[in-house]
């Protein structure tokens, strides 16, 4: 025996399409969210002292950097990798949703993965160690609490 009352399925069904609604606008703004941990990690790793060897800045008669050494974050001499990097949150229609963060600096595979004229000057890592911990306190956040 079966007892149907149709507004009570229609309340139900606008209820679970509506918390469906609100946990994917939740995860995208948390991927958001993530996305800008990891460009601000991204910041606090390409930042400070470098160990390498100093050099004269070039088209300068007195300027000095010191350069990283290998296996170090890459130092900051004209800053233009470290600002450069841009966050980025993507949506996907299943509901994932991918926090990501992006640069255009052309040299950047160069220091990451070294050259056969340079030994690698990897970000890549420390940039995700440093976000891990922020960026799973975000999506560990419980959802449909508002």
């Amino acid at each position: 025996m079966q007892i149907d009352v149709k507004a009570t399925n229609d309340l139900f069904t606008q209820a679970v399409k509506s918390a469906v609604k609100s946990a994917k606008t939740q995860a995208q703004s948390r991927a958001i969210r993530a996305s800008n941990e990891l460009r601000n990690s991204a910041l606090r790793v390409l930042r400070g002292h470098r160990t390498g060897k100093v050099y004269r800045l070039p088209y300068t008669t007195k300027g000095v950097y010191r350069a990283s050494a290998p296996g170090e974050a890459p130092a900051v001499r004209s800053g233009a990798l470290r600002i450069s990097w841009g966050a980025r949150a993507i949506g996907q229609a299943d509901g994932e949703v991918i926090a990501s963060i992006h640069t255009d600096v052309k040299y950047a595979p160069w220091l990451q993965d070294g050259t056969d004229r340079i030994a690698p000057r990897p970000f890549e890592e420390p940039i995700i160690d440093d976000a891990k911990p922020k960026v799973m306190a975000i999506f560990g956040e419980p959802y449909l609490n508002k």
